[in-house]
């Protein structure tokens, strides 16, 4: 029968060759994209001057503003233009709404010698075009210099002022109790604000939008989605329906079909383990109490959600909630990554049949990662409360969202990335079998072990620009967690679900390279959801927009293929070792679809992004995506290890408390979604309606305080999900029994 060109591009050969043609392509597009950023950055004026030749502030201010901006972890505490954290306020729009209220007033008086408050609809609406006529054709952001008028002057003083009181003198009623920053920084600050509220209200040249692309909605000025935000989410609607049709087609009827003498393997059962391996029972009580750390936080975080006036068992001030926000989300990529770390070094032998030829490497590592997590962590708390002020940026808070740890603590951490890669692809390489899955795990690991440089650029000073650090700090973010992770770990379960005898090798290496085909293709270029708002140009909305949430698609329907074999071989009363760690896998691939493709799409088709940006409907996306695809796959590596040396030893075993731990995190964080979504989604709407600033206003969810208070239940399910899985695997490592004989 002859083959059609669709046969032979979802064959092996035809998916392999495909993966590496996109990718290359893929890539080559972003390093052009990158070599021509400088050309689409709103750029740092010279000076910022008044109509009368009063310089407000200049480069270096706007520069050493960013850095204190960075210092104190104000991105944990507000948003910069969207980016950053909920609590506090959006200091762009914050700048920007307050200075439109400014002009208001001031043309009201200049124009009509009375408040705004007193004018009629028709005098209104000409003060209305007098402030946009100031904003949008006065107020040019130019890299030679930009000139305020005197009205915008004024309010830019206005604005320094009020910022200066807050930042300083704190304000209970939003959790920022103050005390720590000094006047002559927050005049610093203020002037670094200013600028990005330029970028979002002053235009692009040649155009009719702003750097931001409009972003954020300002009915005061006029401003607005283009036509072409809901443009571009029709067309990624439509796409993504055609598209995953055609992958549950794709799967079922040409990557799913058992081939003749494609044969089930047996079950891994694992009769020894090697020294390195045994080396990593130490590394698992520790993943497992940074995941408890991490939570707890969470608890504290959420309860300073729904009452930020009040304390819960320590004064903010000893844990005020930026550093605390901070501590969380590293916590998450420690405890994660580190989790990671196990499972290649747990696997390599087991593919290889063959160890690590120094092992002491596996103890090096553990120190390493000790001392570069309990420094990053103490540095984030030091550098942000103030105590770092000469060392900072190399010791302490490096303040940038989710890369929060001192440059020191990450050249520790790519040091470890590089040293665990060595030791992974020193085991791996002497594999006789599994050639397709060990290629993914090592070129995986490389990207792993090496992405993460992107976000230390320039390696020894902060970048002045935001908009042009924000672009590689997603680099890490999304590329390096949202790309060579899902490869490892399409890689890792690949293997693991042959190796358990779950599925075939040809089924699971044909749905491994289509999965890895979807990552590079939507991956790459799906960063660029996270360019829309922060001053890169109107075709990132396009290109960042369209297939990110197709990602995880084939790896879900895999792991439902799985499942159907783990219930046939429950059925026929075999044994099944791993049924755990399986149940942790499996768990992640679901969570993964539903965290990065379903809440991936809630928030991002353009239209409904541009309304709910910084929001709280950002939640459940960052948290189920977060612990579902990485976390629980790092959970699932260390029961891995913990049963395959109580297989060994031959220890007691039971399922139950991992189970249980299980099914209490994946209800929790289910749960923790809904009330989040709802509480966006009326921050949406208010958006819509009166302008964003009112959206991140302390009071703008009052009328919601049950569904703030609700979070608890599930806060409570992933806190005690934890603390079972803290103790079940201490005692599984330290008080385990022998079975009896």
């Amino acid at each position: 029968m002859k083959r059609t060109l669709l046969d032979k591009f979802l064959s092996r050969k035809g998916l392999y060759a495909s993966f590496w043609f996109i990718g290359i392509f893929m890539v080559s597009i972003l390093i052009y994209f990158t070599a021509t950023l400088v050309k689409e950055v709103p750029p740092i004026a010279k000076t910022v001057k008044s109509q009368n030749g009063e310089v407000l502030y200049t480069f270096d201010d706007v520069a050493k503003g960013k850095g204190y901006f960075q210092q104190f972890d104000l991105m944990d505490y507000g948003t910069m233009l969207g980016m950053g954290a909920y609590l506090g306020p959006d200091f762009s729009t914050e700048f920007m709404h307050k200075r439109a209220e400014f002009l208001y007033e001031y043309y009201a008086r200049q124009k009509f010698g009375k408040s705004k408050e007193n004018l009629s609809k028709t005098e209104l609406a000409v003060v209305k075009e007098m402030t946009i006529f100031d904003f949008k054709e006065k107020t040019t952001l130019s890299e030679k210099g930009t000139t305020y008028t005197t009205a915008s002057a004024l309010a830019y003083k206005a604005n320094v002022d009020y910022l200066v009181d807050f930042l300083v003198n704190g304000n209970p009623a939003r959790a920022w109790r103050g005390g720590v920053i000094r006047k002559d920084e927050a005049v610093k600050i203020a002037a670094f604000v200013d600028w990005s509220q330029m970028v979002a209200s002053s235009l692009r040249p040649d155009t009719d939008r702003t750097w931001s692309n409009n972003w954020p909605a300002e009915p005061m000025i006029d401003q607005k989605a283009s036509w072409n935000l809901h443009m571009v989410s029709l067309w990624e609607f439509l796409l993504l329906w055609a598209a995953t049709i055609l992958v549950i087609f794709f799967f079922y009827e040409f990557l799913n079909k058992r081939e003749e003498n494609d044969e089930l393997e047996k079950p891994l059962v694992i009769k020894k383990l090697f020294p390195s391996q045994k080396k990593l029972l130490k590394y698992v009580p520790i993943v497992s109490l940074f995941f408890l750390i991490q939570v707890f936080i969470g608890g504290y975080l959420a309860h300073l959600y729904s009452a930020p006036a009040e304390n819960f068992f320590f004064p903010q001030e000893i844990l005020p909630f930026n550093v605390m926000r901070a501590l969380h989300t590293n916590l998450a990529i420690v405890w994660v990554t580190i989790g990671w770390l196990v499972g290649g070094m747990l696997i390599a032998p087991l593919v290889a049949d063959e160890d690590l030829k120094f092992p002491w490497l596996v103890d090096l590592l553990w120190v390493a990662l000790l001392v570069v997590g309990a420094g990053g962590l103490l540095g984030i708390y030091a550098g942000a409360q103030g105590w770092l002020r000469d060392s900072w940026f190399w010791l302490g808070n490096e303040g940038r969202e989710l890369l929060n740890l001192g440059r020191v603590w990450d050249i520790g951490l790519v040091v470890g990335l590089v040293l665990w890669f060595g030791m992974v692809v020193s085991v791996i390489r002497k594999a006789k079998t599994n050639n397709l899955f060990v290629g993914t795990i090592i070129w995986s690991a490389f990207g792993i072990a090496t992405l993460y440089i992107a976000g230390m650029m320039p390696i020894h000073k902060i970048m002045p620009n935001f908009t042009v650090d924000d672009y590689y700090r997603w680099w890490v973010v999304h590329l390096w967690v949202e790309l060579t992770f899902e490869l490892f770990a399409a890689g890792v379960i690949a293997f693991l679900t042959v190796a358990l005898g779950l599925v075939t090798r040809k089924t699971a290496e044909k749905v491994m390279l289509f999965e890895l085909f979807l990552i590079i293709l939507s991956g790459t270029l799906g960063v660029g959801h996270h360019y829309w708002w922060q001053g890169l140009d109107e075709y990132w909305v396009a290109i960042g927009g369209i297939f990110s949430a197709l990602e995880p698609l084939p790896l879900a329907l895999l792991m439902i293929e799985a499942i159907k074999e783990r219930k046939h071989i429950k059925n026929k009363g075999e044994d099944f070792y791993f049924a755990l760690p399986f149940l942790w896998v499996a768990g992640s691939a679901i969570m993964n679809w539903y965290g990065a493709g379903f809440l991936g799409m809630v928030i991002n088709t353009p239209t409904i992004n541009y309304f709910t940006h910084g929001t709280q409907l950002i939640m459940p996306h960052g948290h189920a995506a977060l612990l579902g695809a990485f976390g629980f796959i790092a959970i699932a590596f260390i029961y891995m290890t913990a049963r395959a040396n109580a297989m060994v030893e031959g220890y007691e075993w039971s399922n139950t408390l991992g189970t249980t731990a299980f099914w209490l995190l994946t209800l929790g964080i289910i749960g923790f979604g809904i009330p989040k979504l709802l509480l966006g989604f009326e921050q949406g709407k208010i958006a819509h309606d009166m302008g964003y600033y009112f959206a991140r206003l302390p009071d703008a969810l009052n009328h919601m305080d049950l569904w703030k208070q609700i979070t608890i239940i599930p806060d409570g399910l992933v806190i005690l999900g934890a603390a079972i899985i803290f103790y079940d695997l201490v005692v599984k490592i330290y008080f385990p029994k022998k079975i009896a004989a």
